[in-house]
């Protein structure tokens, strides 16, 4: 418990210890004034109901507050559960979005590294048949010299 609700509980205990002990004096009849007329009634008693009344009415007033309180709380753990939810929401968009935005990236990059490939075949095809050739206009020229001074 709380040391406010045991403090209040102490008040209350001691309140009663002390109309219990005076039991006799709170029941004693006395002239009463209520501004406009006199009553004969015991002082005690009238002030005991009095103070419970006033227990009564905070008691119910924190009730009240507490459940106010509550249905608040209620309220707004229920937009704080939106929020979140669009929130979730809306972050797996943005991962799709993303997700789909990388895989059109990496096809397109694809598409440029087979191009780049078949550029660079073409050109190892194309150095390869001139290297042939070469090598072969070199090969006829080196056999035709070797062939020509033993005629």
């Amino acid at each position: 418990m709380r040391a406010r609700t045991i403090f209040l509980l102490l008040v209350i205990a001691l309140l009663a210890a002390f109309a219990a002990l005076n039991w006799d004096a709170f029941f004693a009849p006395t002239t009463l004034s209520l501004g406009v007329a006199t009553v004969q009634a015991p002082l005690g008693l009238v002030m005991l109901g009095i103070v419970t009344a006033l227990v009564i009415l905070f008691v119910a007033y924190m009730a009240f507050w507490q459940g106010t309180v509550l249905m608040d709380t209620r309220r707004h753990t229920k937009e704080l559960q939106a929020q979140r939810t669009l929130a979730d929401e809306a972050e797996a968009s943005r991962f799709t979005e993303l997700r789909s935005l990388l895989h059109a990236e990496l096809d397109r990059l694809a598409s440029r590294v087979e191009q780049t490939q078949a550029g660079l075949r073409t050109e190892i095809r194309d150095s390869a048949n001139s290297l042939s050739a070469m090598i072969g206009e070199i090969d006829d020229r080196t056999s035709r010299r070797a062939a020509g001074p033993s005629t």
